[in-house]
């Protein structure tokens, strides 16, 4: 489609009038120069006459407006990899605009996602690269259940923000691994034979074995997943990949963020301030996913998302209060706080509700979306590997509480495994999976905002 749309521009530039196709990439304008218009007859012998002795002066020829052509080079190559990424349907784009006109969330003085669907027609990868409109598409899908076509832009602007990450979030190949189920076994094995080699070094594989307390057995034949691996040998790994993922993600956005700022000076937008100056409303923005409840065919999304986010906030804040309760005490030389933490605590109060917030979201996205599939489809295997991690993160933290709780070694100690496995696959490929795009996206929101290319949801 992309040869196609260029050898059509080709023929029109071609056929009698000139036209040149803008800097936009999505207009065309044509110029053209008429002949003068033929005198009318009004007054019968006498105006002929006079028409005879005085020469009608011929007009001025107004003078034709000539644009810069844009030259037109496309990555074909870009094209593919769009169609396998979830745009399968990018070359019925006909540009009617439909999508631009029935999305809640686009500017009004230059609308998504008709543009990207023609860049992406064309294979403009730099372009596609650099947008940040790419990002303030929320996947409402208004315009892939209105499109005419079925071509499904909300789709198209998916993909091309997974190969955004893969560009950026360098090396590119774990975007490419994380992206493809072929790749899933050796994915899903990595994290697994990590976390058996700490535990063959550092941990304990007899339950019952219980703990040495000033040189005493205590808690033989209690569950104590201190003794199936030690507090410090926890805090290295997962810290160790967590710093690790930061510093990914950290890359991936300085230069996402050079690239945003290309793509602005072509299009002659200018800065206005910094970034860190523009962040706080966004903040405030992801905080109450106003974008969210700007969506008709499926909104909602925004309370299933929510819950999801605050899951994950309350999670953290538990991790948080852990560590100043237990690793910091411990370094200053204290005695710490030890797991497991009593059952009323500030690190249960934390986590309860953040797990219990955890299974409802994941509960209510996977039902939406089976909901909304006639309309927007059921979504593909980037999105649903992480709801699937996200239901054994949950599923196994909830199991491995449970039954320490009820003393159940034989299923507790291997649902605790699977668990830390879970967290480490997440900790692993953060940057790579569809969990970045919660920072790509407050990235470009914020840039937009610096940019003058939006001001936020009203």
């Amino acid at each position: 489609m992309a040869d196609e749309t260029v050898d059509k521009t080709e023929e029109t530039a071609g056929a009698g009038d000139e036209a040149v196709v803008d800097a936009a990439g999505e207009d065309t304008s044509v110029t053209t120069t008429d002949a003068p218009a033929a005198s009318t007859e009004t007054g019968g012998e006498a105006t002929a006459a006079a028409e005879a002795e005085e020469p009608m002066a011929e007009p001025e020829e107004a003078a034709p407006v000539v644009r810069e052509a844009m030259m037109i080079r496309p990555d074909v190559s870009f094209v593919r990899d769009i169609i396998k990424g979830g745009g399968s349907d990018v070359k019925k784009c006909y540009q009617c605009a439909t999508c631009s006109v029935v999305c809640n969330l686009t500017p009004d003085d230059s609308p998504f996602p008709r543009k990207e669907m023609q860049w992406a027609q064309w294979g403009l990868k730099d372009k596609l690269m650099g947008d940040p409109d790419v990002w303030l598409c929320h996947q409402c899908s208004d315009c892939v259940a209105q499109c005419p076509r079925g071509a499904k832009p909300g789709r198209v602007l998916q993909a091309i923000a997974k190969m955004t990450i893969s560009r950026f979030s360098q090396p590119s190949f774990m975007t490419k691994a994380v992206g493809s189920p072929g790749a899933l076994v050796l994915m899903a094995a990595i994290p697994v034979l990590i976390l058996a080699a700490i535990i063959g070094a550092f941990g304990d594989y007899s339950p019952e074995r219980g703990e040495m307390v000033g040189g005493k057995l205590e808690h033989a034949g209690d569950i104590v997943y201190g003794s199936f691996l030690g507090h410090w040998p926890i805090v290295g790994l997962f810290s160790t990949f967590f710093i690790l993922s930061i510093i990914i993600l950290g890359m991936g956005v300085r230069s996402y963020w050079g690239a945003l700022k290309t793509y602005a000076a072509d299009e002659g937008a200018p800065i206005q301030g910094s970034g860190l100056s523009k962040l706080s409303p966004v903040i405030g923005e992801v905080l109450t996913h106003k974008r969210f409840g700007k969506c008709d065919e499926t909104e909602d999304r925004k309370t299933a998302h929510m819950f999801i986010f605050y899951a994950f906030g309350l999670l953290f804040a538990a991790t948080l209060v852990s560590t100043l309760l237990t690793d910091l005490p411990l370094i200053w030389g204290g005695e710490g706080v030890l797991s497991p933490y009593p059952t009323v605590s500030f690190v249960k109060l934390l986590a309860y509700p953040g797990a219990a917030a955890g299974i409802i979201g994941i509960g209510l996205i996977t039902i939406n979306r089976f909901k909304h599939q006639e309309k927007v489809g059921l979504g593909g295997y980037f999105d649903w590997m992480l709801i699937t991690i996200i239901i054994l993160l949950m599923v196994t933290g909830i199991g491995a509480a449970a039954f320490r709780l009820a003393n159940i070694g034989a299923l507790a100690y291997p649902i605790y495994f699977v668990h830390l496995s879970t967290v480490l696959f997440l900790f692993i490929y953060a940057p790579f999976s569809k969990m970045a795009h919660m920072v790509y996206r407050t990235v470009a929101l914020t840039f937009a905002r610096v940019s003058g290319r939006d001001t936020g949801v009203e």
